[in-house]
């Protein structure tokens, strides 16, 4: 189960100017980018050093609750009493969040390490008192507040290399990660951890806050920019330098983590009151080629892993498009407010796969769903791969599909109602609406272009649905007699031998035979 991890803390002679107690003493030290990617470069030479869980006993042992009672003193916040647009707090260790970050202020081109201090915390009913906790003991991680809105912050980076954002929802949901090694490979994950942030400060009126981050692992280091602009799409220019210390069989780039517990299409796990739980409900990718395409998410019976290769992609993401609240009926994390996330390559990112990890899950409180780019090349120790990306994060994608694209995936028993059923059957009711579909006439054939790589299509329909302004097509799906293997489907719509929306996508396991009630009266 994917859980988001804590940091790792490094702290040795290969930054022997920048941690010392005597450079802090003297005062801040040159830094730019080009310094960050040298130093990551330089510890891919060297073998890794990890510190986690060196936290006094008391912080690793804080329950939930407890954790949450640990406020940050926002009289401190970083700018707050300059002219700056940004303001910037701390995180407290503690919880999952063991490991130490070092986090620096830069300004002019000089950056000045922020000590620890107990006095930059409220401690509430946590239970912990300030005076018994180290003097240098670091934080978790930060988060960023706009002027438009002093009490709800806009970024948060806490937790291994995850971060995330919102756009003008203010509503946080899925989280984006710095990079991924070997998710979904039959040995546990790698988790690389940004150990040290460098937070630049905005300069007057500027729109735009940039933070740097050193990016630390067992296979790999790595130097990162974030250029982060709000908005009602919050978008993120990322430059990362990846500096792999062996080699790596699989690397994801610009990784997406979301949750997908159930919804209308996969109803496996819909034990709770609510209709649908879901921080995403597709993966959308825009190829090379030109290609719209959409995959429903499920939360299967086993982990699922999927790659849709292509060669400089233009795009990919994991969506919310569903967000109608009468679908969801929560008032407590608004699951219809959560934003999707946008992956834009810059740059030519060569040939490879998106691939998605589907995993299981009865918790809504683990994320199970994983996105990422994964270059065809090899990975071996010693190179530098240089990746840049916009990342946008918004309630509507900023890529318009122009072509009519789905709308909801709904799954069933298949059959005649009314008919005795003969054999075992998966109805599916796919739903189109946009682009050139209002201007659709009567007289005008709708017709689908169906694959499904096992099994047999039967009962094909394509009608209008006038709710949506658009068309749903129906079918069924008899998988082969006794097989559970996945079944992949295909379809698209055409009007006048022309293409007239984007291409669903989707992955059908069969239940067990034992399963297959046919529900005969």
């Amino acid at each position: 189960m994917m859980r988001r991890h804590a940091f790792i803390f490094w702290l040795c002679i290969l930054l022997p100017g920048l941690l010392s107690p005597a450079a802090a003493a003297e005062g801040s030290e040159p830094f730019d980018y080009a310094w960050l990617k040298g130093r990551a470069r330089t510890l891919a030479a060297a073998p890794y050093v990890s510190h986690e869980g060196e936290l006094p006993k008391v912080l690793q042992n804080l329950s939930w609750d407890a954790y949450q009672q640990i406020r940050f003193d926002r009289g401190h916040a970083l700018w707050r009493k300059d002219d700056s647009l940004f303001r910037a707090e701390l995180f407290h260790l503690g919880l999952y969040f063991r490991t130490p970050v070092t986090i620096y202020e830069l300004e002019n081109g000089r950056a000045a390490q922020i000590p620890y201090s107990r006095d930059l915390f409220q401690y509430g009913k946590s239970g912990l008192k300030g005076a018994h906790l180290p003097k240098d003991l670091g934080f978790a991680g930060f988060r960023f507040l706009y002027h438009t809105d002093w009490e709800r912050d806009l970024v948060a980076f806490l937790g291994a290399s995850y971060f995330r954002a919102v756009g003008g929802e203010m509503q946080y949901g899925m989280s984006a990660r710095g990079l991924a090694i070997d998710t979904a490979l039959p040995r546990p994950e790698e988790f690389p951890l940004f150990t040290h942030f460098w937070l630049e400060k905005p300069g007057p009126g500027r729109d735009t806050a940039t933070v740097y981050a050193l990016l630390d692992s067992p296979s790999a280091t790595g130097a990162y920019r974030f250029d982060i602009r709000p908005g009602q799409h919050l978008t993120m220019r990322v430059d990362a330098a990846i500096y792999p210390r062996k080699p790596i069989e699989r690397l994801g780039i610009a990784p997406l983590t979301s949750m997908f517990l159930s919804g209308e299409n996969d109803r496996r796990m819909a034990y709770d009151w609510r209709p649908e739980i879901h921080d995403s409900d597709g993966l959308a990718i825009l190829t090379g080629a030109g290609e719209w395409l959409w995959r429903p998410l499920v939360n299967p019976r086993q982990l699922r892993f999927n790659a849709y290769m292509d060669s400089n992609p233009r795009g990919f993401g994991l969506a919310q498009r569903d967000q109608n609240f009468d679908h969801y009926h929560d008032d407590g994390v608004f699951y219809d407010k959560r934003p999707s996330v946008w992956v834009e390559p810059l740059g030519d990112w060569g040939e490879g796969s998106v691939q998605l990890v589907e995993i299981p899950t009865v918790d809504e409180t683990f994320d199970n769903i994983v996105a990422f780019w994964n270059p065809s090349r090899p990975v071996e120790a010693g190179q530098e791969l240089l990746y840049s990306y916009n990342l946008h994060w918004g309630t509507r994608p900023p890529e318009p599909v122009r072509l009519a694209r789905v709308a909801d995936t709904f799954t069933g028993l298949g059959g005649v109602i009314g008919k005795k059923r003969e054999y075992y059957s998966k109805r599916f009711a796919v739903d189109f609406a946009g682009g050139d579909m209002p201007m659709i006439g009567a007289d005008t054939t709708v017709t689908p272009v169906l694959s499904s790589s096992a099994g047999r299509i039967e009962i094909t329909s394509v009608r209008p649905q006038h709710a949506i302004k658009g068309f749903r097509c129906m079918f069924d799906v008899v998988p082969p007699d006794n097989t559970e293997r996945p079944i992949d489907l295909r379809l698209h719509l055409e009007a006048g031998g022309r293409r007239i929306s984007e291409t669903w996508t989707y992955q059908w396991s069969p239940p067990p035979a034992g399963e297959r009630q046919l529900y005969n009266p």
